[in-house]
């Protein structure tokens, strides 16, 4: 779940910050950088782990600070696929089931994915899992704030940097409030479609 990945990336230390250990001042500004972060195709950021090497430092005119290449680790969270994970039940759609580990909230189990039969309740917003008994079928609730646990079957990135200037003036009206439409830069797709996995108080009980 969680990975340790090398990096590379130069690190801008201010003057007011010469004072201190320089592996130190560099750990702070890595860190702002890039904590709770999502880098493309590599996971979300949650710390440094260590520093590897520094090369050279330079300062360039016109800049009182000092330029570093660092090379380093970061702790970044990025299941594999096919990981078992618990979350809880962020809350439910049309559109799947949404669960948050607490720290990272884009997951979604889509409707195809759910334990079958099961049917969205409109009323409760939640999703309802038709089980099957001898004694008839009964409605297991998968209510907001339950633990679930599921498999991770897919991933999304989405690269959510800057693309220049909108165009705005010749995009037709109402074309602008659509593209401002916020995607989240990562997902994690999940199913609960098999035995042992769904609603913990499902297999508890």
């Amino acid at each position: 779940m969680f990975v340790a990945v090398e990096m590379v990336d130069t690190v801008r230390i201010p003057p007011w910050n010469f004072q201190r250990q320089l592996n130190d001042a560099i750990a702070e500004e890595l860190n702002k950088k890039l904590a709770n972060k999502v880098v493309y195709n590599v996971g979300l950021c949650i710390c440094l782990y260590d520093i590897t090497k520094l090369e050279d430092s330079y300062i360039f005119p016109g800049d009182g600070a000092s330029h570093t290449k660092v090379h380093f680790r970061y702790v970044v969270f990025h299941p594999f696929l096919d990981q078992i994970l618990v979350g809880k039940i962020k809350y439910c759609s049309q559109e799947g089931v949404h669960v948050s580990l607490g720290f990272f909230d884009d997951i979604i189990i889509p409707p195809e994915s759910l334990q079958q039969p099961a049917k969205f309740d409109e009323a409760e917003q939640v999703w309802v899992w038709e089980y099957e008994t001898d004694e008839g079928a009964h409605d297991l609730y998968m209510d907001q704030g339950e633990e679930i646990r599921f498999r991770v079957t897919d991933e999304i990135f989405v690269d959510t940097s800057p693309t220049g200037p909108a165009q705005a003036a010749t995009d037709t009206p109402g074309a602008e409030d659509a593209g401002q439409k916020k995607e989240s830069p990562y997902t994690l797709v999940g199913t609960i479609s098999e035995p042992g996995l769904g609603l913990l108080s499902w297999w508890n009980s």
